[in-house]
């Protein structure tokens, strides 16, 4: 905003500088959560876009990207504030407050880590991965005789990867609206930018 002459700087205070929000970088995401999340969202594109289902390069990037999940559930325990458990389990009291915020538009409600409908996203993700490495191995090691049982239920653990991969896509761009913040870049850079509410 264009400063006016009329006022003496030195007697009165800039209110276009004292009326604008100060934002600052805060770390959120440690250096394992950005490296597991991109890695395994390219296991995932390239098992269900580019290998050959069966195929020993598919079962490999299967296991893999089982492997990393279990690193990030670990990873939950004994990991950063932001990537601990505890910091975003979705409680029903969390829901609904979260719920609560959204219908309101609190545009300046803030989530530093995962909102608690990101964090149902991230354990359904979590959950169907785990499902198709164990699928996956006990139809290649012929643990079970119904091999077409396994097939069946790989095969709609996969399916399912349609829907709630474009629906974590969407959802993150919508809540980078709602929250005002670039949460696709705060996952690359680990990075969130904060503006402090103003007085009530």
């Amino acid at each position: 905003m264009t400063q006016h002459s009329t006022s003496n700087p030195a007697h009165e205070p800039d209110m276009s500088l004292s009326n604008t929000p100060k934002t600052r970088q805060v770390r959120v995401w440690d250096m394992l959560v950005r490296v597991t999340h991109w890695a395994v969202a390219a296991g995932i594109t390239a098992n269900l876009l580019f290998t050959e289902e069966g195929s020993e390069l598919h079962q490999y990037v299967g296991y893999i990207v089982v492997g990393l999940v279990v690193v990030r559930l670990l990873w939950g325990f004994v990991g950063t504030r932001y990537a601990q458990f505890s910091n975003f389990f979705p409680t029903p009291s969390r829901i609904k407050r979260h719920l609560s915020d959204l219908s309101i538009r609190h545009t300046d409600e803030q989530h530093l880590g995962h909102n608690p409908l990101a964090a149902i996203m991230m354990f359904a993700l979590w959950a169907v991965i785990i499902g198709l490495g164990i699928s996956g191995y006990l139809m290649e090691a012929n643990i079970f005789a119904s091999k077409d049982v396994l097939e069946e239920v790989h095969e709609i653990l996969a399916n399912s990867l349609y829907l709630l991969v474009p629906l974590h896509i969407i959802s993150a761009i919508a809540m980078s609206y709602c929250e005002r913040q670039n949460l696709i870049k705060s996952m690359i850079t680990g990075n969130k930018t904060v503006t402090p509410r103003r007085p009530q």
